[in-house]
Formats: C-alpha cells, sequence, structure tokens
C-alpha cells in the first residue's frame, strides 16, 4: 500500500503524529522492531517465529478478555474457553486478511469478529455491529460504550480513515485503529480480540512488520496495568490522552519485539 499523499490533501493522522512524545517513541520502537527483523534465524525460520508469535499473542489476548489458560494447554490442545478458542482461530486467518483490511475494513472487521465469537454469540450476531439494547462486555472496566448509532458512525470514520492516503508511521495508525476500535466497541463480545488483531494486523499491512513477527498483544498484556489507564486517557479525546495512548501502544509494541527475540534466541541455541 502507497504511503504517500498528495500535497493538497491534508494528512488526517499528521497531527497525531506530531504530539509531544510520538516521534521518539515510534523511533525508539522501529529501532528494535528492525533488529528484530534482521535476526539472523529468520533465515531459515521466520515461519517458526510467526508461529510462535501468533500463539502467544493469542494465549495474551484471551488473558486480557479474562480467560485463564496457559501456553502448555495451547500446546497439548487442551483449549475450551470461548475467548481462547477464538483469540486462536483469529490468529490462524490472520495472515489471509492482510490484503483485504486496506480495501475492504469492513468486510476485514466482520471477519475478525465472526472468528473471535463463533462459540459465544448467536449466529445472526456474527459480524454484525451490536443492537441497541445488546450486551457490552468491558473486562478492562472502560465505562459506557456509545449507542449502537454512534457505535456505527465512528465506525464509518475509522473505515474512512483506514482508506485514506497517509505517510504517518504505522504505529501510529495501528494505535489509532486499536484505540477506536476499543472505544466504540463495536460488537458487545470479543471487541478487545478483535481491537488487538486489528492493530497487528495494520502493523503487518503497513509494513512495520510484514512477516507478523511482533507479539503485540503479550505486549499489551506485559503492560496490563497501564493499558486501561491508557485507554480511558484516549478516550476522553484531549491531545494530551491520545499522545500518551500512542507512546503506551508504541511500549507494548516494543514488549512483544523483544519476547520474539527471545524466541529467536532460543531458536538458535537449539
Amino acid at each position: 500500500m502507497s504511503e504517500s499523499t498528495s500535497a493538497s490533501v491534508p494528512d488526517p493522522l499528521s497531527r497525531i503524529a506530531e504530539l509531544p512524545g510520538v516521534s521518539d517513541a515510534v523511533e525508539e520502537t522501529r529501532t528494535l522492531v528492525d533488529r528484530l527483523l534482521g535476526h539472523r534465524i529468520l533465515r531459515r525460520r521466520s515461519s517458526d517465529v510467526s508461529m510462535e508469535s501468533s500463539l502467544r499473542g493469542a494465549c495474551a489476548s484471551a488473558a486480557l478478555e479474562g480467560a485463564e489458560v496457559s501456553m502448555d494447554e495451547i500446546r497439548d490442545g487442551h483449549v475450551y474457553d470461548t475467548r481462547i478458542k477464538g483469540a486462536l482461530r483469529i490468529g490462524g486467518e490472520l495472515g489471509t486478511l492482510v490484503e483485504t483490511w486496506p480495501q475492504a475494513p469492513r468486510q476485514a472487521l466482520a471477519r475478525l469478529h465472526t472468528l473471535a465469537a463463533a462459540d459465544a454469540v448467536s449466529e445472526d450476531a456474527l459480524g454484525r455491529p451490536r443492537l441497541e439494547g445488546e450486551r457490552i462486555e468491558d473486562p478492562l472496566e472502560l465505562g459506557p460504550a456509545p449507542s449502537a448509532a454512534g457505535a456505527a458512525a465512528r465506525l464509518e470514520g475509522l473505515y474512512t480513515l483506514l482508506g485514506s492516503r497517509t505517510k504517518v508511521p504505522a504505529l501510529v495508525t495501528s494505535a489509532l485503529v486499536h484505540g477506536e476500535l476499543m472505544a466504540i466497541r463495536p460488537f458487545g463480545w470479543g471487541d478487545g480480540l478483535v481491537a488487538r488483531a486489528a492493530e497487528r494486523l495494520t502493523l503487518v499491512e503497513r509494513g512495520l512488520d510484514p512477516k507478523s513477527l511482533v507479539t503485540s498483544e503479550l505486549g499489551h498484556q506485559t503492560l496490563k496495568d497501564e493499558y486501561g489507564p491508557a485507554l480511558r486517557g484516549y478516550m476522553a479525546g484531549t491531545p494530551e490522552g491520545v499522545a500518551e495512548w500512542v507512546v503506551y501502544c508504541c511500549r507494548a509494541v516494543r514488549a512483544g519485539a523483544q519476547d520474539s527475540l527471545a524466541t529467536c534466541e532460543a531458536l538458535k541455541r537449539g
């Protein structure tokens, strides 16, 4: 996807990329991700690192939704919780959505929710934005979500943002995608699984992590005490809150990249 932009059309995300602290956080994160991408083990075993990252990311994302599951249970196939089953389905299919995401984000988001919630909601609710009065899960205790109509309007804005031509760093776009989906909670169940997957999908599609090696979901679990407060700051809509959210997301991606570097080192040692 081209990140060029016409000089006559304002870049919709440029003002966020210019907020205090964002540029430094982006640069520090990009440096660590580049170090991961240059690891020698990836010449032979990049698919192994990507698969391990996917499994670890699924485990972490489900845990953030309240699931209690270990990596040993996942490796042994002892998975019964609907949240971890949904996270694993997302991880298994995320790569197939890379081309769809920028061209048809509505369809990609519906697919992510269908994967996340296949065992948890009625068939007619899969991939469908929530209706007025439907229950909204809130495992991070973010507080009230927008009305169904308000959520639908903000989703349209997110689709427009994803379709815009921007030259801001992928880390800024992915943080905004994640933050908006968590603020909107468009489906009512599994929104966290969907939002974290959409963040990772954006990092892959926009070129920061083309092989999906970074366990960004695990980064959020590592920083879980800061996750909810950072999201609430973003939801407040102040420049300070938005900047702190983007910086926080960069830190989470760094933590995920560090975890994948540890996987690379483990593979190197055999």
